[in-house]
């Protein structure tokens, strides 16, 4: 046994030292096998696939760790890739092995921008080599961009044009840079010339999808996005990017998978995280939202995004103090966003902070196209502090049907204070302008505002706000007709939600309700689950009495925002009568019914369900209610009209008629004129 014993030892340590012989052997360097890699990493360089580039330059570096030139190909995927940490521990691994410091200072310039220093990152790049000055110029671009000196910032990405002309890098550095400083037609050209130059170059691409995006929709940038894709699928930017678009445009499955391949490339993704909590967030899901949300991190969450969606969660839990805090954070962030303004009010109140509650709300419900939830909400804190006669007030004009016109933000601040605040705020910009031009309009001096308007769009010809800030003002002055070619300058840049809306509303109120129809019909074919786009186009088609599609768009809209909203409850009402399904038609007006009984909309649409069902007697009763509510309403009185009429009740259907035909803003007039000659003849 002691020899088998020992025999079974010598075996054993033989085995070990062969197995140490080979390791010690398979670690020696392997020159061959690293130009090889570093062969193939340049090649898929050129070819713009940074994430390939960057798994054959880790290749060569693992075949011979000492050589130089594996780790500044390493270091450029990785800038490439923006990783800026990676890079600069690659930059100084090749220093180490003999690199020349020289040929590294607008790398390690590159990669110290990506860290968030422009001031370290201006000084390396000013140290490069005259090779390398293209490389310098795009970085000390990007660097006086981020420390805010745009003027620098220009004169580095045109030096750079100048310098390398046929260079898609510098023309797309340009493209950048002129999006970044708001002259989106300037980007767009830019964009355009460096895809021509090179139409494999992934940054190009990326730029353009974001510009084709901006310009005319979603689904146009997709094509552009899955273009990029192909040259690097594991690209981390252009990932996430396609999945935001997608998500957007409603096709969530295929956003899912993006987000997933994303977070294969980089694992535990913010980014990728917070797309999936926006995701559940949406189906209702808080639970899983809120882990994805903590899980994306403290940076995502401090984003306006990330703000918005943590202050809903929170309210969606009960968790007041905290919804507070993020969404008064955003509130300060962008002034400007209703929809934060109303959860941020929503929290406060449910806090007992009513007061603070309607100063936040303030701002929404002084314009004329204020909502009727922004209304509930002044009004119900105006009756918890005990203020009966003013919550009365703003009850009211939530129950109203009847909408004004699109508004701004007003101010109760006198043309000196108005024209100071300008004077402090960027010179053009449209959202310090704007309060001072309303202040001239409201003083009589509309011209004086217009002249400004229009020297401002002058001035700044590649930037969609200017030219959208004169058909404000003469939207203002009440010529819309004037505004629609400035809105369209506005939208041919920069087709988003407001240009849209105010595109239509400029084209509608002129006369042109067709040319409306078919702006709006793009916008939703780029943009398929934008709320208000649908919500306008359901009240244009059952307005046209086309109630199976103002149907499927209402339905649309339930479904992302629940069966809280009277307006749209009593719209499907209306829609469903229409299409000849009054029992469906019943059940969402009484549903509405239930939440506000004082609501007029809601009372017509209930009175109107009953009446097709055949119902006479109530629905007269809700429709009688329902004009008494809101008299000014000539739909109303429309309706009230017909059910007389079928209840053969003629005298009161022809002066309900003809008050609707006296009502401004009552369309139906070849429909009721046909209705009196009809009554006149049975008398």
């Amino acid at each position: 046994m002691r020899r088998v014993l020992v025999f079974g030892l010598c075996l054993g340590a033989f085995a070990v030292a062969i197995l140490a012989f080979r390791s010690v052997i398979a670690d020696r360097p392997d020159p061959a096998a690293a130009r090889e890699a570093l062969a193939r990493s340049e090649a898929y360089l050129k070819a713009n696939n940074a994430s390939a580039a960057r798994s054959q330059a880790f290749g060569a570096v693992r075949a011979d760790p000492a050589w130089g030139e594996a780790h500044l190909a390493l270091a450029r995927a990785n800038l490439m890739l923006d990783e800026g940490i990676a890079a600069e521990a690659a930059i100084r691994r090749a220093i180490d092995s003999g690199v020349a410091p020289a040929r590294t200072h607008a790398l390690m310039a590159h990669a110290i921008l990506l860290q968030g220093d422009p001031r370290r990152a201006l000084i390396e790049s000013r140290k490069a080599p005259q090779a390398d000055r293209l490389y310098a110029l795009r970085v000390q671009t990007r660097a006086y961009t981020a420390g805010g000196n745009l003027a620098a910032a220009q004169e580095a990405a045109m030096a750079a044009v100048r310098l390398a002309p046929a260079s898609a890098d510098a023309w797309t550095e340009l493209g950048r840079f002129r999006l970044n400083a708001g002259d989106i037609v300037g980007a767009i050209e830019a964009s355009a010339k460096a895809v021509d130059l090179d139409k494999g170059n992934t940054d190009a691409l990326v730029l353009r999808a974001e510009l084709v995006r901006t310009q005319y929709g979603l689904v146009a940038a997709l094509p552009w996005f899955e273009r990029a894709l192909q040259r690097d699928p594991y690209r981390h930017a252009t990932l996430i990017q396609y999945a935001a678009t997608l998500g957007d445009a409603g096709r969530t499955r295929e956003m899912l998978a993006l987000t997933r391949r994303a977070m294969e490339v980089r694992p535990r993704s913010p980014q990728a995280l917070y797309i999936q909590a926006v995701l559940a967030a949406r189906a209702q899901k808080f639970g899983l939202a809120r882990q994805l949300l903590q899980r994306a991190g403290g940076g995502v969450g401090q984003l306006p995004g990330g703000l918005l969606l943590g202050g809903a969660l929170d309210l969606e839990e009960g968790a007041y103090a905290r919804a507070i805090e993020k969404l008064r954070g955003l509130v300060s962030l962008q002034p400007m966003n209703i929809g934060a303004r109303k959860l941020l009010a929503t929290a406060l109140l449910r806090s007992d902070a009513s007061k603070n509650g309607i100063d936040v709300l303030r701002p929404v419900v002084e314009r004329g196209d204020a909502d009727s939830y922004a209304l509930s909400l002044v009004a119900r804190g105006y009756e918890r502090i005990g203020e009966r006669a003013e919550a009365a007030r703003y009850f009211d004009r939530a129950a109203l049907p009847v909408r004004d016109n699109a508004g701004w933000f007003s101010s109760d601040d006198s043309l000196p204070v108005l024209a100071a605040a300008a004077a402090r705020g960027p010179r053009d910009d449209p959202r310090a302008t704007l309060p001072l031009l309303r202040g001239l309009v409201e003083d009589g001096r509309g011209q004086e505002a217009l002249s400004r308007a229009q020297d401002i769009a002058r001035r700044n010809p590649g930037a969609p706000a200017s030219a959208s800030l004169v058909g404000d003002i003469l939207m203002l002055l009440k010529r819309p007709g004037e505004a629609v070619a400035w809105y369209k300058t506005s939208a041919g840049i920069r087709f988003n939600e407001p240009a849209m809306l105010r595109l239509v509303e400029a084209l509608d109120r002129s006369g042109q309700r067709q040319e409306a129809s078919r702006t709006l019909a793009l916008f939703l074919s780029q943009n398929p689950l934008n709320l208000a786009a649908l919500r306008l186009s359901a009240h244009w088609q059952a307005a046209a009495g086309e109630f199976d599609a103002a149907i499927d768009s209402l339905e649309a809209i339930r479904l992302r925002t629940g069966n809280r909203d009277v307006a749209l409850l009593a719209e499907l009402a209306f829609a469903y009568a229409g299409a000849g399904e009054p029992e469906r038609a019943a059940r969402y007006a009484e549903a509405a019914y239930i939440i506000a009984p004082t609501n007029p909309a809601v009372a017509g649409a209930m009175g109107w369900a009953l009446t097709q069902g055949g119902d006479h007697v109530g629905g007269i009763e809700l429709l009688r209610k329902a004009v008494t509510l809101a008299p000014r309403h000539p739909m109303l009185r429309w309706q009230l009209a017909q059910a007389y009429a079928d209840a053969g009740r003629s005298a009161e259907a022809v002066a309900e008629t003809r008050a609707a035909l006296e009502t401004p803003g009552f369309t139906d007039k070849g429909a009721a004129e046909a209705l009196l000659a009809k009554l006149a003849k049975l008398a």
